[in-house]
């Protein structure tokens, strides 16, 4: 089993492709582990001769659980409102740093860094405060920390809120499955063509809504990143779907406006997921973003 031991513990992680192709760092989202990547998008980036790097994040999967007290959902709801009410056991900044520490590990000065949603905020924060290790950024569905901005509708919330509850194995799965159909939109059904169609694999894998509360206190506390990403000259790509009912379209309109090198990629139809119908379009504009930074590398 491959495995980082960091300084706070045991990163989980896998790898496909040439060694010697261009790397590609894969951040997945809240309570997200790697197997939520789609098996089409990993081979269309392996395809075009690149080396893909994905792993669990700290408190999921098969990586290592912090040794902390997770905030209640009212502290969470709380922190929202005023970040200053709450003090994270960790912070985005410590996910940034497993990640480096991942490079490391497998001896790479840096690579191109694509996060979804909460993976998109810590690739953020990687590229604000560790910029070298960060040769490109794909940013989506996300958001700059801009209080204004990437706001999510109250059912949204309520359903994300859902999953940090223990359940019973059949109701666990069953809330899954809804909040991913929520969550995913009105056009594609994500049980169906989106992410929770591994609702069952993901259970048996590693179910931890504990772990996901200390990942979400993370994401309310980190702040505006805006100031920090204006300063930054790495090219970024931010992709968002114009369904999205957990994080607004405007939080990576605000992304591109923001950074001195940004370009936004709207989604027709797309929820908060990665629906197999847009794996193609989306993948292969992740893919000509990169080679783009390549040729000026």
């Amino acid at each position: 089993m491959p495995v980082l031991r960091a300084p706070e513990g045991d990163i989980y992680f896998e790898q496909r492709g040439s060694r010697a192709a261009p790397p590609v760092l894969l951040i997945h989202g809240v309570g997200c582990q790697l197997i939520h990547w789609p098996e089409s998008f990993l081979n269309r980036l392996v395809d075009a001769d690149l080396r893909v790097i994905y792993f669990d994040n700290r408190d999921c999967g098969l990586s290592f659980e912090f040794a902390a007290t997770s905030p209640s959902i009212i502290e969470l709801i709380a922190a929202r409102e005023n970040p200053s009410e709450l003090t994270p056991p960790y912070s985005l900044s410590d996910m940034a740093t497993d990640a480096v520490h991942l490079l490391n590990h497998i001896g790479q000065s840096g690579a191109h860094v694509i996060g979804v949603s909460m993976g998109g905020m810590i690739a953020q924060r990687m590229l604000c405060e560790h910029p070298e290790r960060v040769f490109s950024l794909t940013s989506i569905m996300s958001t700059t920390g801009n209080p204004e901005v990437g706001q999510p509708q109250p059912e949204a919330i309520a359903g994300l809120a859902s999953n940090f509850v223990e359940m019973d194995r059949d109701a666990a799965l069953a809330n899954s499955r809804t909040v991913h159909n929520l969550l995913g939109g009105t056009h594609f059904v994500s049980t169906e063509v989106g992410m929770g169609r591994i609702a069952e694999l993901a259970y048996d894998r590693a179910l931890r809504p504990t772990g996901t509360l200390r990942q979400f206190a993370a994401i309310v506390t980190d702040g505006d990143r805006r100031e920090e990403l204006s300063k930054t000259r790495t090219p970024v790509l931010a992709i968002h779907g114009n369904m999205d009912p957990l994080v607004d379209l405007d939080g990576s309109e605000d992304l591109v406006n923001t950074v001195p090198n940004g370009k936004l990629l709207v989604m027709d139809q797309m929820g908060h997921d990665v629906p197999e119908p847009l794996i193609p379009e989306m993948a292969d504009a992740i893919i000509e973003h990169i080679r783009r930074c390549e040729a000026k590398r």
